[in-house]
């Protein structure tokens, strides 16, 4: 069935991009250059929407392949970073032992000097009794294996302490080394949504609600086609989630209405991977933390099985992932801008499905939730929402216990009493902000339409 959806963000950015562009171009050429120049050049209102929208696409698709690609190098500077923690540790309890090694021998001698520093003649001399000396040397003899064995402890333990340290100042390279590529990473996507900030300035209201008509018609267009073709098998609406995805489906419906924010991860703000990660390790499941790990390392499912819970990748770079819900919809975060809301499936071209829970058995009697009112209205436009939280700091030289502590919170407490299977997540969807230009300037909601 062919979904009603409001416009999204990805309409309103284009026409700067020509006006931008060719003023860019104009004033870096000489002034006989420029006269010369400007009868080729069409002025922004005669640039094809078609062109602009894809532009304008392109741009967002950019921000968010560049999103993911931060949110894995900030994951594996994470993980080397927890690493070069553990190896840490490792050596100060290494260090430990190596100095009760040398404290034992050093005492073990010093009972050999007093016990033993007389010669067997003189122990004779001296009215020893023959069980006295036999005695005596059997204990020495006993200290001496056992100074060996203590020995052999510290010449073992020394040299592990020496290979640790290698691996402790390896481990620290490589964090540091992987805190730069995330630095580089988040750079990136600042460059991408400044591209996208540029062209925002430069639209008109006319010409945001032209791009939104047009974007709205290719969407309808693509989910009535995917939607008559059947590509989704036969009926849909009547498949169920596991009790899992039920979950994970609850987790997204609580989030409608919270704004994308690249690299979060909730309670307040998500991007796409974030949102969908999440639901997932609300759930119980933890699954792989940006789009392209869940479409490399989660199993694929054909479309034609696709049921509430699975994730829906696309783009041919598996840089955008949504929740299916069922009937069509998902529930997304979409790109910068933007609110988490409920979309049609085909509302971006799709790469594949993945389940995270492959082999569990569908409940019965689902009910599927009701979709809010506002789940679709017109969301703020903006090249980003709010600033992410800044990346960890570089691990010391000095010590592990410098470093900076992982700053990701969980939001289970924060979400207690929601999720439920009866759940309907009315009001759960934030209205667009007072002032926004959506450039229709009119509601157009769904009515409340149900997944069914």
């Amino acid at each position: 069935m062919s979904v009603a959806r409001q416009p999204s963000s990805w309409f309103r950015s284009a026409v700067v991009c020509g006006t931008l562009l060719a003023a860019a171009a104009a004033l870096s050429l000489p002034a006989a250059q420029q006269a010369a120049a400007q009868p080729h050049d069409p002025p922004a209102g005669q640039v094809p929407l078609s062109t602009l929208l894809t532009q304008l696409q392109t741009y967002y698709q950019q921000t968010e392949t560049a999103t993911e690609a931060y949110n894995q190098a900030k994951e594996t500077a994470d993980q080397k970073r927890t690493a070069a923690r553990k190896i840490d540790k490792q050596l100060a309890d290494q260090k430990s032992a190596v100095a009760d090694s040398r404290a034992q021998l050093g005492l073990m001698a010093t009972q050999m000097y007093r016990n033993g520093g007389v010669s067997p003649y003189l122990s004779l001399l001296s009215g020893q009794t023959p069980q006295d000396f036999f005695g005596q040397r059997h204990v020495l003899g006993q200290m001496a294996q056992q100074q060996r064995s203590v020995l052999g402890q510290l010449t073992s333990g020394e040299a592990k302490l020496k290979t640790l340290n290698t691996q402790a100042q390896k481990a620290l390279d490589t964090a540091e080394q992987a805190q730069t590529v995330a630095g580089t990473k988040q750079k990136d996507v600042q460059a991408h949504l400044k591209q996208v900030e540029q062209m925002l300035a430069g639209l008109t209201g006319v010409q945001i609600a032209e791009l939104q008509k047009l974007e709205q018609e290719d969407t309808d267009k693509a989910q009535r086609e995917l939607m008559d073709s059947k590509a989704l098998g036969g009926d849909p609406a009547l498949r169920a989630p596991s009790q899992a995805g039920d979950r994970a489906i609850g987790y997204a419906f609580d989030q409608l209405g919270k704004p994308y924010v690249w690299g979060a991860q909730g309670p307040d703000s998500f991007d796409c991977s974030g949102l969908t990660s999440q639901a997932w390790a609300h759930a119980g499941t933890v699954i792989p933390r940006t789009s392209e790990q869940q479409w490399a390392q989660l199993p694929h499912v054909p479309l034609a099985l696709l049921r509430p819970g699975d994730l829906v990748i696309y783009f041919k770079g598996a840089s955008h992932v949504a929740l299916y819900i069922g009937d069509g919809l998902v529930i997304q975060a979409p790109r910068p801008g933007s609110y988490v809301k409920v979309s049609p499936i085909a509302a971006n071209p799709i790469l594949g499905a993945v389940r995270p829970d492959l082999g569990e058995q569908p409940v019965s009697g689902y009910r599927p939730r009701s979709i809010p009112k506002n789940a679709e209205q017109p969301l703020p436009i903006a090249a980003e929402t709010k600033a992410p939280a800044k990346p960890a700091k570089k691990p010391s030289k000095k010590s592990s216990k410098k470093s900076s502590k992982t700053s990701s919170k969980e939001s289970s407490a924060k979400s207690s009493g929601k999720g439920s299977a009866t759940s309907s997540g009315e009001g759960s969807a934030k209205p667009p902000a007072k002032g926004t230009v959506d450039g229709s300037g009119k509601d157009s909601s769904d009515g409340g339409k149900s997944a069914k």
